[in-house]
């Protein structure tokens, strides 16, 4: 993979791919590629799909599955809310 004047070049199942990107976002876009092409990996070498068009729509299904799944779970900061909320009320009932 190999950053140009006007994009990305990355290499996904031994293919080439050159992609427009800004150059602020380069790295950040590498980085995603490297995953991808990891996820691509895997699912070829279990053998269960053929053809690199359902490889990439299976791996897509699955980033996208994880990042649903990471966006909907709970943040810590939320568990910490929650938290301090159960205490406060412990709090209170007990001075009450």
């Amino acid at each position: 993979m190999s950053v140009g004047e006007n994009g990305v070049t990355i290499r996904l199942l031994e293919k080439e791919f050159r992609v427009a990107c800004p150059k602020e976002e380069e790295q950040a876009l590498l980085e995603a590629a490297v995953y991808l092409d990891k996820q691509m990996r895997q699912i070829r070498t279990h053998g269960r799909v053929v053809g690199i068009d359902r490889i990439a729509i299976m791996a897509a299904l699955n980033v996208s599955y994880e990042l649903l799944n990471l966006k909907n779970s709970p943040q810590p900061s939320d568990v910490f809310s929650d938290r301090l909320k159960l205490l406060q009320e412990k709090i209170d009932t007990v001075l009450a």
